[in-house]
């Protein structure tokens, strides 16, 4: 069993950033892929970000360039700095551990254990 913690949410305006962090505990945090998802109000949940535990990472269209995911296996903790922010990036910010630490996936399915999420408001 893995627990899951994010936090760093906020609001902020267009143009801010945000740095989202997510505090595992339990199984050892470098057997997982850790991947960032998000929600918007009345949307599909979407890939954000992933990252293996040996630093391979991939990330969505909408986060290149803009957001930068990075885990420090020390601390079992996984990190999303986000720049630029716009206000389409408003949701709430998951944070998922993938088991298969061979593989960076999108699917939000495979992924076994999620935090509670993070709320992020982005203002115009």
């Amino acid at each position: 069993q893995v627990q899951l913690e994010e936090s760093g949410g906020g609001l902020v305006q267009a143009g801010g950033s945000l740095r989202l962090s997510c505090a595992a505990s339990g199984r050892t945090f470098s057997n997982y892929v850790m991947g960032w998802f998000r929600q918007a109000p009345g949307k599909e949940g979407e890939f954000v970000a992933a990252i293996k535990w040996s630093g391979g990472i991939l990330y969505a269209d909408s986060a290149k360039g803009r957001f930068t995911i990075s885990r420090d296996n020390a601390k079992n903790t996984v990190y999303l700095q986000m720049n630029s922010l716009k206000p389409d990036d408003t949701a709430v910010y998951y944070c998922a551990a993938d088991s298969n630490r061979a593989l960076i996936r999108r699917t939000p399915q495979v992924y076994d254990y999620w935090g509670q999420g993070t709320q992020v408001t982005v203002s115009s």
